[in-house]
């Protein structure tokens, strides 16, 4: 596979953000931005997902947290879909299950090409420090609309909202990493009957 990076700049008048992405990496993590919480899960992405990741973020804050975390989202999946490229040789497909104390989410991902989003989570809280969890649907589906790919989120079961919160952002970087590692079967063959994803 070619070297799978990208660094992409997105300004509008709500935000400014940059997100650099090395697929092939090793969990690094590097963030500058207004909202603590959203970097924690970040965190998790990198982490559990073997990636490193660099987010820089300034944003209306001073409003509410939505645009940024948004904005975030949206910036990450433009990323994505850089350094993924053409897609021949992955796995296409991935998914994990990823438990917490008390709570357990399943992700599943396919590199498929098509924007779709089904995000199933319970949150037992609205909040968690000063962070409004509902943002977390808008980081995702930002993110789902840019990297151009179906993801299922599933939070099984969970009453702490910070472990709800948690085990989806760690899911979901197992997830992607399982769907982005090479398919040896499939070296130089683009995963699709279509001939293109």
């Amino acid at each position: 596979m070619t070297d799978r990076t990208a660094t992409v700049t997105r300004n509008t008048l709500e935000s400014q953000i940059t997100v650099s992405v090395n697929l092939d990496g090793s969990g690094k993590s590097d963030f500058d931005t207004p909202v603590p919480f959203l970097e924690h899960m970040m965190d998790q992405i990198a982490r559990h997902g073997m990636m490193d990741l660099s987010v820089k973020a300034v944003g209306d804050t001073h409003i509410d947290d939505h645009h940024t975390v948004e904005d975030i989202g949206i910036t990450l999946g433009m990323a994505f879909a850089e350094a993924v490229g053409d897609k021949k040789g992955i796995q296409r497909y991935g998914h994990a299950y990823v438990p917490l104390d008390e709570a357990l989410s399943r992700v599943v991902i396919d590199f498929s090409g098509r924007p779709g989003l089904e995000f199933h989570v319970p949150f037992t809280r609205a909040m968690v420090g000063g962070f409004d969890v509902d943002l977390f649907h808008e980081f995702f589906q930002g993110f789902i609309n840019h990297a151009n790919v179906t993801l299922h989120v599933d939070n099984l079961r969970g009453e702490n909202t910070h472990h709800q919160a948690e085990t989806v952002f760690k899911a979901f970087g197992r997830a992607v990493r399982m769907a982005l590692t090479a398919d040896p079967a499939m070296a130089g063959v683009t995963p699709s009957t279509k001939g293109v994803l």
